[in-house]
């Protein structure tokens, strides 16, 4: 324990400031949800959960039993009647709002129900949270894609033009401004709410089973014995594991309670820019060879919506102001994915194994 406690603090996490807090997190069901709120019962938060149920079979939600760790609701954003009752009966110090409808070629198919998840639902839950007779402070993760693609030949740093062409990415970039517009009119001057943002890259690791995702993917072809189809080989992403933008969010809001409102904006928790980071068939050809599995991917011949070729983020700012930094290398990142799936086909038990993936990930941090 004292050595996990001295790499929470290289980390800036403080365990004892997640004791007993009630934190809700938005969209606990889908993948980074779950973690996230395992991760908080981890540090020993109060922990509920409001969300649609499960998407997929299986489910990290329901393969880590989070319905016996934490409190669950399951609802809809969109729902404000409903929003507004679970933010009364739950009445949180901290909100992680994460539900959203987070894909892009569903936002193409549904583009209505993409805009009024991530930018109404979104709305609904800030409304429910400022009328909560304490102060609340709350992050609103988006995503990497929020910047517009202008032709900068470097990784995007948080005041990069917020952009999207597509209903996902323009959504993420609606939130922003929703976020931004509540910082600077309705709730200046206050101390009822602080609202920060959080754009993360590419997300991997253990229990992801959405569609149109690499991982998922491959590990649906291994399964089925088939090839890997790829969409866009030759695009590069900035891909991390699901833990690192995870503990990014914990120091920003552990920082937004220690200091004031100069915080209160949008932050990127990226990987390593010195890092190479590979394009889609040079991932898809890592976690092929860490599953060691005999199998190959091809290009698929289908017409695809267009898609950015390159996208990087700059997380100096956070690195800069909360002494937050990406931990696992690439190699890493691949090898712990593959080892999560792997015990997943063998039937381990993935809450113990789960716990064993953030006990490393912080004793490592030193």
């Amino acid at each position: 324990m004292e050595v996990l406690r001295r790499a929470l603090e290289a980390l800036v996490i403080r365990p004892n400031f997640w004791r007993g807090k009630r934190v809700l997190v938005t969209g606990h069901t889908g993948f980074k949800g779950s973690w996230l709120a395992f991760l908080l019962r981890y540090f020993g938060a109060s922990v509920f959960g409001y969300a649609l149920r499960p998407s997929t079979s299986p489910s990290l939600f329901r393969l880590l039993r989070l319905d016996e760790l934490i409190e669950s609701q399951f609802g809809d954003v969109r729902d404000r009647a409903g929003v507004e009752s679970a933010m009364r009966a739950i009445d949180p110090e901290i909100v992680f709002h994460l539900a959203s409808q987070p894909l892009v070629r569903e936002s193409l198919s549904d583009p209505v129900t993409t805009f009024e998840t991530n930018v109404i639902g979104l709305v609904y839950v800030i409304e429910a949270a400022r009328r909560l007779r304490r102060n609340v402070l709350m992050l609103n993760v988006t995503t990497d894609k929020v910047y517009d693609d202008c032709g900068v030949d470097r990784p995007h740093a948080e005041s990069d033009r917020l952009g999207g062409a597509d209903p996902y990415s323009s959504s993420k970039a609606c939130a922003e401004l929703v976020t931004a517009s509540y910082n600077s009119s309705v709730l200046a001057g206050t101390d009822s709410l602080r609202i920060c943002t959080a754009r993360a890259g590419n997300v991997i690791g253990g229990g992801d089973w959405s569609a149109d995702r690499i991982v998922p993917d491959i590990v649906r072809a291994i399964t089925a014995g088939q090839d890997v189809i790829l969409r866009y080989p030759n695009a590069t992403r900035p891909w991390q594991h699901v833990l690192e933008p995870l503990s990014g969010y914990l120091t920003l809001i552990e920082a937004m309670c220690k200091r004031g409102e100069e915080l209160d904006s949008a932050w990127n928790f990226g990987p390593n820019p010195a890092a190479h980071s590979p394009t889609v068939a040079e991932l898809a050809e890592r976690l092929i060879a860490a599953f060691g599995a005999p199998l190959r991917w091809v290009a698929a011949t289908s017409v695809e919506p267009e898609e950015r070729r390159s996208l990087q983020i700059d997380s100096a700012r956070a690195e800069r102001m909360l002494a937050w930094r990406p931990r696992l290398t690439m190699d890493e990142t691949v090898q712990w994915t593959a080892q999560w799936y792997l015990a997943w086909r063998k039937r381990k038990d993935l809450r113990a194994f789960t716990l064993q993936q953030i006990d490393a990930y912080f004793r490592g941090a030193n």
